[in-house]
């Protein structure tokens, strides 16, 4: 007997932060298999558009997630579309360098909303919709600064900690329902936000990474790959770390 396909080419994903860099990688990725693919994105409409471009199968859709109201259409139109929503990527994010001192209140709440309340807030919307397909696949990117801190992103590095409370869960809400909740920590990948970086700053980070380099963004689709697929079906509540070894301090 043929093995069973790692995924079911008849899923539909929802991707937040779905059309640059990590996210693109993660739609990428699985619109390859054959997913149909939904790509949230806010501001960069060119990068949307080469999304739709490149890539077969793939939606590109609008949208600010730090609206809560926004959060709830969204899910409703993708299984109004599509008739189902088998995989949730909580991808998009918001960072904001600043000390605690500096930042104001309203900066802290856009941060913590488009990092953590996003994802509540789209994941609690796509559960019942799971629970009664029997099926669902939820997968939410933090950050090594969530394991690490940083001196100039406590409302980042809260946010996305906070992400990892929110796994374990709705992990344990949804494990009887054939639903899996888990989380992936990124460390530092070739994204437009590390290139913008001071080359200064972008040495001192490579000097803590144990393997030497940054990370590719297809590297970290395939763990996320990984946890939407069959053959993850035994994992929930899990934490898969993919930062070089960066996390795990000097």
């Amino acid at each position: 007997m043929a093995d069973e396909p790692h995924h079911d080419t008849s899923r539909v994903a929802l991707v937040t932060g779905g059309t640059r860099g990590i996210g693109a990688a993660v739609s990428r990725r699985l619109a390859a298999r054959g997913i149909r693919v939904v790509a949230v994105y806010r501001g960069d409409a060119a990068a949307a558009q080469r999304v739709r471009e490149e890539l077969e199968g793939v939606t590109t859709v609008q949208a600010d997630i730090g609206d809560p109201e926004t959060c709830v259409r969204l899910v409703e139109d993708v299984h109004a579309e599509y008739g189902r929503i088998d995989h949730l990527v909580n991808n998009a994010g918001l960072l904001l360098e600043s000390r605690s001192s500096d930042t104001s209140i309203s900066e802290w709440e856009r941060v913590v909303a488009v990092n953590l309340s996003a994802a509540f807030h789209l994941s609690r919307t796509a559960i019942p919709l799971m629970r009664t397909a029997r099926y669902g696949r939820i997968v939410n990117v933090s950050s090594v600064t969530a394991v690490m801190g940083s001196p100039s992103e406590a409302a980042y590095g809260a946010a996305k900690s906070g992400l990892h409370g929110l796994t374990r869960s709705l992990a344990r809400e949804t494990a009887r329902h054939g639903i899996t909740v888990n989380t992936v920590v990124p460390g530092v990948f070739e994204t437009d936000m590390t290139a913008s970086m001071p080359e200064k700053t972008q040495q001192a980070i490579l000097g803590m990474i144990p393997v030497g380099r940054r990370g590719n963004p297809d590297e970290l689709a395939a763990a996320v790959d990984f946890l939407l697929g069959n053959d993850a079906g035994y994992c929930t509540g899990s934490v898969l770390t993919v930062d070089g070894g960066l996390g795990m301090g000097g």
